[in-house]
């Protein structure tokens, strides 16, 4: 057998690529490349600036020029940095020494030996991560998740009025409408995007073991901590003045345990839309030119569903096994946090996916108003809380002198169907006043909704 070329092994490289390509700008091995480049050549600006060990500040071109190692970041850095780490076999090193030539380029050899200046791999590395994983989300996953969102918003708004049968325990219960339904999802979601922005994205920048020790062998005269806090927040994150040799990856153990409380909730969104699409209140809309199954043409599967779900699942497990991961380092420090780090993109590259999925499937589906009402007008009997619970209110007023009114609706509709007809006989003949016998004559199923579309109004107004 002929060997295949080379073919991507994940298929979010392969055949889910244009879905989830945008995030290999910040969660590929080449966006962190750029991102350490990045923090090497902000701390050299940075000691520079301070006139550290008799550098002079840099001038604005030159800071320019450095800082275009980082902008112009392409190919031919991803290339001489592959070249360097196959010699150094450390990929932080490799930096190091490829920000070296960079200087040696554009002549600032002189301040060669302030780069990587008293740092150790992680405090290039935990920044590096914490630039790239807010990037990636504030560019890429939030804005889709928005998306998202808002589309849910407007079917709610939509389908405000659209009064269906709910179902409790999967049988008829109380009427909702499929608006405030979806309603539900948009504001369990809004809770958890307000949690997901209000992480901290930490970063520590204080050596070996995290004492600074080197930094005060070489100028006991600093006050390194109050220094390393002003680069961590000039990089706009947030300072973690107390760890040991890595940041303790508790912000990220944070937001990736949020990002999967999301994806649980699409989860939920996905399982009933599918639901909903079996019982006929969503018709799917036919995509030209597609096939639902291979030997049944008259089939349109809720595919969009069905890959959003398994992806959410995907994504939920790498994220819970990295939040579980890197929380933990034996004693100053262990690698299980790199190899695990590595797998960040693909945990968001699945949530992406399932986003994305949903999105399109929200674009092929109509609501069936004659399915739901069909559904509403054989059960007639959802309108016994109603009527009971009117029934109480007479008796507590006095204008009743009915003993036990859940127990009468009950012995007239558990396991029963009741027709219209007969309950309007049935509340004909109650002990009640005029006012509550007239209310209840005029209700059905498809009026009684309670406050549902008002409630999407408040969500959402």
């Amino acid at each position: 057998m002929t060997p295949l070329p080379i073919q991507p092994l994940s298929p979010l490289d392969g055949r889910y690529r244009a879905a989830v390509s945008d995030l290999g700008e910040y969660l590929s091995e080449a966006g962190l490349n750029r991102a350490r480049v990045q923090v090497e050549v902000e701390w050299l600006i940075f000691l520079t600036d301070r006139s550290f060990a008799g550098s002079s500040p840099l001038t604005d071109d030159q800071k320019a020029s450095l800082r275009a190692v980082v902008t112009d970041f392409g190919q031919d850095a991803i290339d001489a940095l592959a070249r360097e780490e196959a010699v150094t076999r450390h990929d932080v090193k490799a930096v190091e020494y490829y920000v070296r030539a960079q200087l040696s380029r554009l002549g600032l050899d002189s301040i060669a030996e302030l780069t990587h200046f008293a740092c150790t791999s992680e405090d290039i590395n935990n920044l590096s991560y914490a630039l790239t994983i807010r990037s990636a989300v504030a560019e890429v996953w939030r804005p889709r998740i928005q998306t998202l969102i808002d589309t849910l918003a407007e079917r709610a708004v939509a389908h405000r009025d659209a009064a269906m049968l709910a179902l409790t325990h999967g049988q008829p219960a109380t009427p909702t409408t499929m608006g405030k339904e979806l309603a539900v999802f948009v504001h369990r979601l809004r809770r958890v995007l307000d949690r997901i922005d209000r992480v901290e994205y930490l970063g520590k920048f204080s050596g070996a073991t995290g004492t600074f020790a080197a930094h005060a062998s070489a100028d006991p005269g600093q006050d390194w901590p109050a220094l390393s806090q002003q680069f961590v927040e000039g990089l706009g994150l947030t300072f973690n003045p107390l760890t040991t040799q890595i940041e303790s990856h508790d912000w990220q153990a944070e937001l990736y345990q949020a990002i999967d409380h999301a994806g649980r909730i699409l989860h939920n969104l996905c399982t009933d839309v599918w639901t909903y699409i079996s019982m006929g209140y969503f018709t799917q809309v036919p995509v030209k030119g597609a096939t639902g199954s291979s030997t049944m043409p008259h089939k349109i599967n809720p595919i969009r569903f069905e890959n959003a779900e398994a992806n959410l699942e995907i994504a939920g497990a790498l994220l819970e096994s990295l939040a579980q991961t890197l929380v933990t380092s034996r004693l100053q420090r262990d690698l299980t946090d790199s190899t695990t780090q590595r797998n960040i993109g693909v945990a968001f590259g699945h949530s992406l996916l399932a986003i994305d999925n949903i999105q399109r499937g929200l674009a092929e589906i109509n609501l069936n108003e004659a399915k739901l009402a069909a559904d509403l007008n054989v059960n007639w009997e959802v309108l016994a809380e109603a009527i009971q619970t009117v029934v109480r209110a007479e008796v507590t007023a006095g204008r009743s002198s009915i003993t036990d009114p859940y127990a009468l609706l009950k012995e007239l509709t558990r396991g029963n169907r009741v027709d219209q007809q007969q309950l309007i006989a049935f509340v004909t003949g109650l002990d009640i006043g005029d006012d509550a016998k007239a209310r209840l004559v005029e209700l059905t199923p498809a009026t009684y909704t309670g406050l549902a579309s008002q409630l999407v109004d408040r969500l959402l107004s």
